[in-house]
């Protein structure tokens, strides 16, 4: 086995009051956005990192009790409650690597171990769950597709869907009779199908808007008895709504008038939707009127909301940020009253620095312009500035005005930070999302460039002083700059990247190689040479910046034999590179494992720059 340059650890980054700040900032005691039991609302769930590793902690509201749930060395973020309240599912993997079962527990305090959820399943990956009082439908990807059983009254489970193909259990429906299976049969995980089930598994109604169309089912109406499924739809190349009459095949599409893509969840009477619209990195928060059509502005302040739900009295609780502003869990009640609903004990987090929106031209379409968010240091002087491009993981994702640790320390450092929202994130359309397909990485890479550029251009940095960075997704791009792009990089830093992608391929998870084939147009076996052309293996002989790679020891999602493959390769060369590996998978839960790779990156980043 090689040995390889192992990455430089500080025990401090900084010799003043920055040191405590950025530490705090990820250490401070936080809460998710609490889940609550269908049928007893009282009884909720929520994800802390209180005790230093994030765990699921139950919260009875009624008591005003808080009892933690879980208590494992590389943490738990996965878990609901039962529609009665009575128990508390969580999803139990091996250290991260995200394959295992589900177990249950009851929700009040008691001496006994967590017990299989559902005997007679396998394990797997988790592909969706409904608990429901008579019916609990469970969902499960494997090597060999997906699976989904039905357990009525607690019996056996019944297998009531299974294909090779890539899917997820999705939603069911209030009186429990129908479920709703969201499907790539047609072999486009990208872009799937919807199709509902009886509790027998006979197919009752069927949607697909055809290629590159997909469909997302959100949720049945919360009545007993109501067939409407609440969907989101990308007709008009943006994420939209309808409803659609299960039964009688009708459906109503939404105009909600705004011009940014949009998400939704029903108010408790069915009467009503809770929208989320997302516009240029920001989201506001409406409610729709279903009857009148009337679209009312819910206060929220100007920034990001992560989740929101509406409880039974009509009462709204979100997760909010902003760049500025650490997270808060509030809630916006039926007569407009704001305020915080849930906190942990302990400091609250410092803040940090506002972003500022970047607008740079593009000509290769489909959108006029690629958007990236500005983030400069609080003493920053008017030279150019050491400057991390941060590019986020998905690729379905996107930065956002939200709060960001990571973000903040890079500028304690003294690093100026720009993130882009490149071909491939969400929010600018389906058509920008979309774009990358067949091209990979490099369609990303384009427009990366474009924003540095203009960066460089605004005399913001220099290619000496001008780092790439990201994880997953980012990393892989990270890496794959190095290659492409070398005369632009001083450093670049790489967190669970893809390195090799055929390697990649053959071990990663099975939902992902789905997601693979349909991203590039087939399996490294059908096209080996888009993806030789896509991968950074191909160009490690160009890269002549300093690297920084990290990896998980159990990681499914980028593996750890392909980043080695690609280490090997650029060890028989003389870039410096270092390698910090860890045990865990595709991230760590725990926040001293999160302070140790977050002072290892800082530092590498410093020294390649030369501050």
């Amino acid at each position: 086995m090689s040995t390889y340059p192992s990455a430089s650890i500080p025990e401090t980054l900084f010799d003043d009051e920055r040191e405590a700040r950025w530490r705090a900032r990820f250490s401070a005691p936080r809460v998710s956005l609490p889940d609550w039991a269908r049928d007893v609302p009282r009884h909720s769930l929520y994800v802390s990192n209180a005790t230093g590793t994030w765990e699921l902690y139950a919260w009875d509201r009624a008591a005003e009790e808080h009892r933690q749930v879980t208590d494992r060395p590389n943490g738990t973020f996965h878990g609901t409650l039962s529609a009665d309240g009575e128990r508390i599912w969580w999803f139990d993997d091996t250290d991260g690597d995200e394959f295992g079962s589900w177990v249950a527990e009851p929700f009040t305090k008691h001496d006994t171990s967590p017990v299989p959820a559902m005997p007679g399943t396998h394990p797997g990956y988790p592909a969706g769950l409904e608990p429901g009082a008579r019916v609990t439908a469970l969902g499960m990807s494997t090597d060999d597709g997906l699976t989904v059983w039905i357990s009525r009254d607690g019996g056996s489970p019944e297998v009531v869907y299974q294909h090779e193909q890539d899917g997820g259990l999705a939603a069911l429906s209030r009186d429990e009779n129908l479920l709703v299976i969201m499907h790539s049969e047609h072999g486009d995980s990208r872009h799937p199908a919807l199709r509902v089930l009886r509790q027998d598994g006979s197919a009752l109604a069927e949607k697909w808007d055809g290629p590159g169309k997909g469909l997302d089912a959100l949720e049945f109406a919360p009545v007993p008895g109501d067939p409407r499924l609440l969907v989101s739809h990308e007709r008009r190349d943006r994420e939209e709504l309808l409803i659609w009459d299960v039964e009688s095949d009708a459906e109503t599409e939404l105009d909600l008038g705004l011009p940014g893509e949009v998400s939704a969840e029903w108010y408790p009477d069915g009467r009503a939707l809770l929208i989320a619209h997302t516009h240029r990195a920001r989201t506001t928060m409406h409610r729709y009127d279903i009857a009148s059509g009337r679209l009312t502005d819910l206060p929220t302040s100007a920034g990001t909301v992560g989740n929101a739900s509406v409880r039974p009295d009509h009462s709204v609780e979100y997760s909010w940020s902003s760049a500025a502003t650490p997270p808060l869990v509030r809630v916006l009640t039926a007569d407009d009253e704001d305020r915080v609903l849930l906190t942990a004990a302990g400091h609250r987090a410092p803040g940090s620095s506002p972003v500022e929106d970047v607008f740079v031209e593009n000509p290769h379409g489909p959108n006029d312009t690629v958007h990236a968010l500005l983030s400069r240091p609080a003493e920053a002087g008017d030279g150019p500035l050491p400057t991390v491009f941060s590019l986020h993981g998905g690729p379905h994702a996107a930065d956002e005005d939200r709060f960001s640790s990571y973000r903040a320390t890079w500028l304690e450092a003294g690093f100026a930070v720009v993130e882009v929202n490149y071909r491939g994130s969400t929010g600018y359309g389906s058509a920008w999302r979309d774009a990358i397909e067949g091209r990979p990485g490099l369609t990303e890479l384009d427009d990366v460039a474009r924003v540095q550029d203009w960066a460089v251009e605004q005399g913001l940095t220099t290619p000496e002083l001008s780092v790439v960075a990201g994880a997953s997704w980012g990393g892989y791009l990270t890496l794959l700059a190095l290659g492409t792009q070398p005369q632009r990089w001083a450093g670049g830093v790489a967190g669970v990247p893809v390195a090799d992608y055929a390697s990649a391929y053959a071990d990663e998870m099975e939902p992902l190689r789905a997601y693979d084939r349909a991203l590039f147009g087939g399996s490294p076996d059908e096209i080996p040479e888009v993806y030789r052309e896509c991968s950074p293996l191909t160009y490690v002989d160009r890269v002549r910046a300093p690297l920084l790679v990290l990896a998980g020891d159990n990681d499914p999602r980028c593996p750890l034999q392909q980043i080695l493959n690609y280490l090997d390769r650029l060890q028989q060369r003389e870039v410096p590179f270092e390698f910090y590996r860890y045990d865990a998978g595709h991230g760590s839960l725990v926040i001293a494992e999160t302070l140790r790779q977050v002072a290892t990156e800082i530092h590498f980043a410093r020294r390649a720059v030369g501050i």
